[in-house]
């Protein structure tokens, strides 16, 4: 598994600071962060480091001599081909061209697990995303959470956790309650009866035909059961679909948590009891509310209302304490951005109650618009009042709507270009970085047919064109990424550095022949068979870990 080259840059400034104190070049001093960085222009060389400027008040010297001293201890190492003081203290280093050469074998051999952190387990990371209310299709909006979610999961798990996706089933409440009663009114409509139904309930030709089936099955038989009877069957057949349309979506859940086993197991009633002896709950207006503004919270909150029934927040900390007793390292939830006044008050409970929550990250994402020649749009849907996932799974398929879910970031609301996304042109990025994989899967195919062994050995050494090393810096470039979107806990990177490392691809094409006809190009041929190799396993590693297919024909 490879290192991430700033770590490895981090670690040679900081021994070269360390033997410039033991020579006397420079005076004692706590070691800093040592921070390092891709350079924004190739003048800077491909690293850069300011630490030098940090060091100025401790060392009691200018940076730029702190710097003319670190250089000048720093240890030889292969991957450092050049070195240089620039501005006002800045460490450039520029890449060695054989080293870079080298990590193709490196990149090869290790395969799969390219861009993979950490050889060390960092124990069990729980996200828990989607979680919707069995109440109806899954909707566009969903979908971003989905594929966020389960893409930050596949991260998660290259950078060394044992990860567990759950969906936290919300079958409780009144909202299921309305859901049973809105089955039950569109059945006793098909026994004839003129029955009210309230504006607060289900509108959708889903809740019609579900009444239908019973029906079919029933006759009259259920004219006088009460809602529960409808909800069950509602429930079961939703969430059917909900699963189906995750599964075409390529996600898939290890575990699913009902709500109801909270009531059941009397855990929200502990904890709002708990609540109530530390001095965070009080009565009012029949109500019962949470004092979440002595826990720093914006206003006090209401935990059960004058009905009985729970609000959000109560079920809500009762989950976390359940998924806290799990012991997990990490517990990420994803949520849409409808929750974001929520959540502060879930988590201060969770603290009240004397609970770390450190290892509870929450992830808010903003809105999904669909749109079509510049405008939004509304795709013809049967429920009437929203679009579903499905109708966009099937107008622009799988891999489009993951790609261009993750391609805004966490907040950032995003409009998603109907025309774009069907698109057969470099225009349209899925194409764009799909077409790289299958273009290298071609050349490989041509190659075998032309004679050449594809996975004979190579002397990569012969990789010395500007085009050659700029693919492998941008192929050696994941394990930052993957590092960069774990640590902000946004998969957002991912299509950014895909839609480059393919962009470096079709320039070295365009720059550099792959399979030449001249006997004297043989090995450079059987060289640049091995790039294009490692070129095509970083394709599909990005792809898959986006949840993306790698096609070999296009």
């Amino acid at each position: 598994m490879l290192s991430r080259i700033t770590h490895q840059i981090a670690s040679l400034i900081e021994a070269g600071i360390q033997a410039a104190q033991a020579a006397g070049d420079l005076p004692p001093f706590d070691m800093p962060e040592i921070v390092v960085e891709r350079s924004r222009h190739a003048a800077h060389g491909d690293y850069a480091s300011p630490v030098c400027l940090r060091l100025a008040r401790a060392a009691r010297r200018a940076p730029r001599e702190i710097a003319a001293q670190v250089v000048s201890h720093l240890p030889e190492a292969e991957l450092v081909g050049q070195v240089e003081i620039a501005g006002p203290g800045y460490i450039n280093i520029t890449l060695s061209a054989g080293w870079l050469a080298a990590q193709v074998e490196a990149i090869l051999q290790a395969g799969d697990r390219f861009g993979d952190l950490l050889d060390e387990e960092r124990g069990t990371a729980q996200v828990e995303f989607v979680s919707a209310n069995p109440t109806g299709p899954l909707t566009v909006g969903r979908g971003r959470g989905g594929v966020m979610g389960d893409t930050l999961a596949n991260l998660l798990a290259a950078a060394g956790y044992r990860v567990e996706r759950e969906y936290y089933f919300n079958n409780a409440g009144r909202q299921m309650q309305i859901l049973g009663n809105s089955v039950r009114l569109r059945y006793l409509e098909l026994l004839g009866q003129t029955v009210e139904f309230p504006a607060d309930h289900y509108q959708g030709d889903y809740i019609r035909e579900i009444a239908a089936d019973l029906y079919e099955e029933h006759g009259d038989g259920l004219a006088e059961a009460d809602e529960s009877v409808f909800r069950k069957r509602a429930e079961a057949v939703i969430f059917a679909q909900i699963r189906a349309t995750l599964a075409r979506l390529g996600i898939h859940f290890d575990n699913y948590f009902n709500e109801n086993g909270l009531y059941e197991s009397g855990l929200v009633w502990e904890v709002l009891e708990e609540l109530r002896r530390r001095g965070y709950v009080y009565e009012k207006d029949g109500a019962t509310w949470f004092r979440v503004t002595d826990l720093g919270g914006k206003k006090d909150r209401v935990l059960v209302k004058s009905t009985g029934e729970p609000t959000y927040r109560l079920p809500d900390i009762a989950y976390h304490i359940e998924k806290i007793r799990r012991g997990y390292a990490l517990m990420v939830t994803i949520l849409g951005a409808d929750h974001l006044e929520e959540y502060p008050d879930v988590l201060a409970g969770l603290r009240a109650l004397g609970y770390e929550t450190d290892n509870v990250r929450v992830v808010f994402h903003q809105f999904v618009n669909l749109v079509r020649e510049g405008k939004p749009v509304r795709m013809s849907t049967r429920e009437g009042h929203f679009i579903t996932l499905d109708e966009l799974l099937d107008e622009v398929g799988r891999d489009a709507v993951r790609y261009f879910m993750l391609a805004r970031s966490p907040d950032s609301h995003m409009d998603f270009d109907l025309d774009l996304a069907v698109e057969q042109s470099d225009r349209n990025p899925v194409y764009y970085i799909q077409y790289a994989h299958a273009r290298i899967a071609s050349i490989l195919r041509h190659a075998q047919a032309s004679g050449w062994d594809v996975d004979a050995p190579a002397d990569v050494a012969l990789l010395h064109h500007p085009s050659e090393l700029a693919l492998v810096k941008e192929m050696l470039r994941l394990p930052e990424v993957v590092a960069q979107a774990v640590e902000k806990l946004s998969p957002h990177f991912l299509p950014f550095y895909a839609h480059d490392l393919a962009a470096a691809f079709h320039t070295f094409y365009r720059d550099c022949r792959v399979v030449s006809s001249d006997p004297a190009d043989a090995d450079l041929t059987r060289a640049r068979l091995r790039l294009v190799r490692a070129t095509k396993l970083a394709l599909a590693r990005v792809l898959h870990l986006m949840g993306m297919n790698a096609p070999e024909r296009m």
